[in-house]
């Protein structure tokens, strides 16, 4: 269950440290992600073990900081790094995210990660707008007394990948030279990846893209009101897809090799919303 009373400790805190803060826009960096940063104009960072429920990052490529930062005129909060569920550290360090985005006036957040690709096409390197999430995890942060903070008690999941905001990221794409793929993201629980036979039942079931995170953070946030969009980086084809074993560490060398990509497309949409206003 999400705990409430830590998640409004967390934005007392936040809020004490930037009293003037009225973002528009939130980003969650996943897997590999942290340098897009740099694309970005830093105000000010706060690190992960200081915010009450979010603590330490526990794996290598999430560097750990909430980022007050701007791009083209959209004062924006990024998270450098996320909780998983497989951390066993339940669902409020997940949520909390979500729960100061919402809690400072955001209005659309970009949810970010490294997967696996299922469909043929998606090769390492490539970079996939997200349509639509499987639910994998066996689990759901919504489970519990209810808040209404988060929305209705069944919150409507017909649309979580805003649409407009999936062509303005379609239009960053082409700006940056490049045709994104769309697809369905599947988020398994993990920390074990896939079997070739999951695979199989993956790609039966929809999925275009594999990988451990994002859906919790995107159905919070659709539930609460903001509009969502969705970036992953394919770091690696699927298990019995690849010849390879599996790691982490090729997750972390594909998305260093396709970082001037990422950061490109990320700058780009902002500029894209930042024109059309959300």
């Amino acid at each position: 269950m999400i705990d409430r009373n830590i998640l409004d400790k967390a934005f007392a805190l936040v809020k004490a440290k930037w009293p003037d803060a009225k973002p528009r826009m939130g980003l969650i960096l996943g897997s590999g992600w942290s340098e897009v940063v740099e694309s970005f104009r830093v105000v000010d960072a706060i690190p992960y073990e200081e915010i009450p429920g979010l603590g330490k990052t526990g794996v290598v490529g999430h560097a750990g900081r909430l980022v007050r930062a701007e791009s083209s005129g959209l004062e924006t909060l990024i998270f450098q790094g996320r909780r998983h569920f497989y951390e066993g550290v339940g669902w409020t360090p997940i949520a909390l995210p979500v729960f100061l985005l919402k809690s400072f006036g955001v209005k659309a957040v970009m949810v970010t990660n490294a997967a696996g690709g299922v469909r043929a096409d998606l090769v390492t390197g490539k970079l996939m707008i997200i349509d639509d999430h499987i639910n994998f995890l066996g689990a759901n942060p919504l489970v519990g007394a209810h808040d209404p903070f988060w929305g209705p008690r069944f919150p409507d999941q017909s649309e979580v990948y805003d649409a407009g905001l999936r062509r303005l990221l379609a239009q960053a794409g082409t700006a940056a030279g490049e045709q994104l793929p769309h697809g369905v993201y599947l988020a398994d629980s993990g920390p074990t990846y896939e079997s070739p036979a999951e695979i199989r039942a993956f790609r039966t079931l929809g999925a275009d893209a594999v990988g451990m995170s994002t859906v919790p953070e995107a159905l919070l946030a659709k539930a609460a009101g903001l509009r969502v969009v969705g970036l992953s980086c394919i770091t690696n084809s699927a298990a019995g897809i690849s010849a390879n074993p599996l790691s982490h560490e090729e997750v972390t060398e594909a998305t260093k090799q396709a970082m001037q990509r990422m950061k490109q497309v990320v700058l780009n949409f902002w500029k894209e919303v930042s024109r059309e206003g959300i």
